[in-house]
């Protein structure tokens, strides 16, 4: 197979090393700052390290022995236990998502606070387009209690797809309920063929606060694999200029590393960066083109280190689907794809990242297909060459006909699930629709009636036990006595419908009787015709009704005339 496929490199290996030596210094001069008490105990008694200020410095040969026990991939299944991916050797994959606050209606674009019902069918939109290989947390559900936010949206999170999931928890003390509820519905611990991975945030420039590592440590204790990303604004949390920011976020990234091989050795992590930049003028953050080159400089020190490699999205510009965030979306994923980028897990957002729409997943889908068909290049060999059929047809005449044409052409060129290929005289019979407004037509088709699975009965129940302040995993419990509900219904309803098939069929033809030796033996057997004759009409499940007595017609007396 002589493949030709696109590559993109940015960083010779000499350039590689001497940003890993620039990070190196960093960790071991300047340290980073852990403020959990556990975890800082933790590291100075396993590491033999000493802090000051609650500032640890971490030597190279410390920081060297993490990268050297890190997995070089991660095994990842859906919630049925099947293998979905293998992070780390596969190819960049996506996912949807974001915390957001606001939903933009798909309809007429207009705001509103995200709530339940936004959650589950985003999730479900997200389910039913294949190019997104994950589901992360699309928002925080503000039509509830805010302490139980993080837990009405986890539900729907894991009731309306059987995706991997991403898992986003605002709240750090609800952390540890929403894995427990989550093993309850699962029926097995998350660690058996993980299909969810949490994903947790540093502070920059440098700060390791404790509900990250905390989270971590309760994550990786159970067997998950979590995801460590840092968030940057260049100019303000980290240096404005591309190789002091990418410096800053690497020896994060690495810090984090050291952390989690530390909690527990062999513990399975995909570190990445989200690297923003910050207007001063208008005080708003966004991607820049540097953005992403900052993102494949990361992927590349990651493919170095041998890391599985959590990549930019390339979302949270534009004001919804419109232009602006399409150019972000086609640069970052075109050239992720290109790179050694593994996961892009958050796409849909916009409005800096406070809003998401169902739009933007369509669209988005749209991009990442056309761009896979960059990314997979096409066959060089002698059948693809047709240099035997180009001499066959000669010059002047008309591939229609021939074994290439015949064989790809349903397949041979790429055609759109949402925009239509129209030409001006069909586009003007169309009504001139414009492209925005066929996107917001196609969002509205995905929807799909919600469907009944097993999971969304637990949550009539669960929902009364988290409104009583319940224990979090008592919205689970119910979970048993529909087991048992199941068990009957699976059992008795066949049996009922074999009853009524029986009573269905009709009567089989009599056989004759053996007479008894003191009759004659024609006496007791049928005519001919009734032997033939069959009872066609079926027995019904319940009796006829009988039918009513006739009564006996009396004629009127007649005296006959003497």
């Amino acid at each position: 197979m002589n493949n030709v496929r696109p590559r993109l490199t940015l960083m010779t290996e000499e350039q590689v090393r001497e940003a890993h030596q620039n990070v190196l210094k960093v960790l071991s001069q300047t340290g980073v700052r852990v403020d959990s008490p556990a975890i800082l105990q933790m590291l100075e008694l396993k590491l033999k390290l000493k802090s000051q200020d609650r500032i640890i410095k971490f030597p190279a040969e410390v920081v060297e022995e993490a990268i050297k026990s890190a997995p070089k991939t991660i095994d990842v299944y859906d919630r049925r236990g099947e293998h979905q991916l293998k992070l780390g050797e596969d190819r960049l994959r996506f996912g949807v998502g974001v915390t957001a606050l606001f939903y933009q209606n798909p309809v007429d674009e207009t705001l509103d606070i995200f709530k339940r019902e936004n959650f589950r069918d985003l999730v479900r939109l997200g389910s039913l387009l294949k190019h997104y290989d994950v589901i992360s947390t699309v928002g925080i559900v503000r039509d509830v209690k805010e302490e139980l936010g993080d837990m009405y949206g986890s539900l729907e999170h894991i009731a309306n797809t059987v995706k991997p999931l991403v898992l986003l928890v605002s709240d750090e003390n609800r952390f540890p309920d929403v894995l427990d509820m989550f093993e309850t519905l699962h029926g097995r611990e998350l660690g058996n063929k993980p299909f969810v991975i949490p994903y947790f945030n540093p502070v920059s420039p440098l700060v390791m606060n404790a509900g990250t590592v905390d989270k971590m440590k309760v994550a990786i204790e159970r067997g998950l694999p979590v995801i460590f990303s840092n968030y940057s604004m260049a100019g303000a949390s980290t240096p404005l200029t591309p190789a002091g920011t990418l410096t800053l976020l690497m020896a994060e990234l690495l810090a984090g590393l050291v952390i989690s091989q530390t909690i527990r050795k062999g513990a399975q992590i995909l570190l990445g960066m989200l690297p923003v930049y910050f207007d001063m003028r208008t005080m708003l953050n966004f991607y820049d083109p540097q953005s992403i080159l900052i993102s494949v400089a990361c992927s590349e020190m990651m493919k170095y280190y041998g890391i599985p490699h959590c990549s930019t999205s390339g979302s949270g510009t534009g004001w919804g689907m419109d232009l602006i965030a399409a150019d972000t979306y086609w640069m970052n994923t075109l050239a992720l794809l290109l790179s050694h980028g593994h996961l892009a897990p958050f796409i849909g957002d916009s409005l800096g990242s406070k809003s998401i729409s169902p739009t933007t997943f369509v669209h988005c889908h749209e991009i990442i297909d056309q761009a896979l068909r960059i990314h997979n290049g096409f066959q060089l060999d002698d059948v693809n060459s047709a240099v035997d059929e180009i001499a066959k047809v000669g010059p002047g005449k008309s591939f229609l006909n021939q074994p290439s044409t015949l064989k790809n052409y349903k397949t041979g060129y790429y055609v759109s699930d949402v925009y239509p290929r129209y030409s001006m005289e069909k586009w003007i019979e169309a009504g001139q629709p414009a492209a925005r407004q066929v996107l917001r037509q196609k969002t509205q088709d995905s929807w799909r009636p919600p469907p009944r699975r097993r999971i969304t009965l637990t949550l009539l129940q669960g929902e009364r036990n988290l409104s009583a302040g319940s224990s979090p995993s008592d919205a689970c419990y119910t979970h048993k006595r529909f087991a048992g509900v199941r068990l009957k219904k699976k059992i008795i309803f066949p049996l009922i419908l074999l009853f009524m098939l029986a009573c269905s069929i009709p009567d089989l033809p009599r056989l004759p009787r053996p007479c008894p030796p003191s009759l004659p033996a024609c006496s007791k057997q049928p005519s001919s015709r009734r032997r033939t004759r069959l009872r066609l009409k079926p027995r019904l499940f319940f009796p006829p009704r009988p039918l009513p007595r006739r009564r006996p017609v009396r004629l009127p007396s007649r005296r006959l005339p003497r």
